[in-house]
């Protein structure tokens, strides 16, 4: 009796706890691995919908939108240089997304200290990208007066959509660092030696979705 008692798997709320908390598979998948597409999907819901509102209100208004190669242009040797700025930040979130997949091949690898260094590389990149968008903000608020409820240059929905949907990226970006340089600090302490390192592939399914919605909003926002 006491042999069954032990293999028999626990009901109620214990049996939901363990398996939730357990690291079970569901459709060959692991629980975190679900768990981070489901929340991936549901963010995609969340992006669309602004994305769509954005694109909405830009058709339906009757005063002219700012122009993108104006408004978000730098002065550089006397000369205004468009979109230079964005084209950086563009570029440095890419080259992440390449230093996150050595990242998880790597890891795979078992190979600790590159995985480490290129996480490391990674978050440090996601946060000169947010350095960046916050020099952005300042220039747009400071040095052309936009505001989520006015906008001197144009329509007055575009200062709130911009904020909107930029800051709400700035914000996952901002949280994806605090993730990828927490998960780096337990790949170098060799937290994951046991259990295996599909954790840095979870994360970086998170950043490679980061980076994807980076193009959408790229296109629309400063292409359009």
């Amino acid at each position: 009796m006491s042999g069954n008692a032990h293999t028999t798997a626990p009901s109620g709320w214990r049996g939901l706890v363990q398996d939730w908390s357990g690291d079970r598979a569901a459709f060959k998948v692991s629980w975190g691995k679900a768990m981070m597409w489901i929340f991936l999907l549901s963010d995609t819901f969340v992006f669309s919908c602004f994305l769509t509102g954005y694109m909405t209100v830009r058709s339906s208004t009757t005063v002219p939108w700012p122009n993108p190669s104006h408004v978000f242009s730098l002065h550089v040797g006397g000369v205004d240089v468009p979109l230079l700025l964005i084209a950086i930040m563009t570029f440095v979130l890419i080259t992440s997304s390449g230093t996150m997949a050595l990242a998880v091949n790597y890891a795979y690898r078992r190979d600790r200290a590159t995985t480490f260094k290129l996480m490391l590389a990674t978050g440090l990149l996601g946060a000169t990208f947010v350095g960046m968008q916050a020099f952005e903000w300042t220039k747009l608020i400071v040095d052309e007066g936009i505001r989520p409820w006015g906008n001197p240059m144009g329509a007055a929905q575009f200062g709130a959509v911009f904020f909107m949907i930029t800051g709400f990226h700035g914000l996952h970006v901002s949280l994806g660092v605090i993730y990828l340089l927490v998960v780096a600090l337990k790949v170098r302490r060799g937290d994951y030696e046991k259990r295996g390192y599909q954790i840095v592939e979870i994360a970086g399914l998170y950043w490679h979705f980061v980076d994807l919605v980076w193009v959408f909003i790229f296109a629309l926002f400063y292409l359009w």
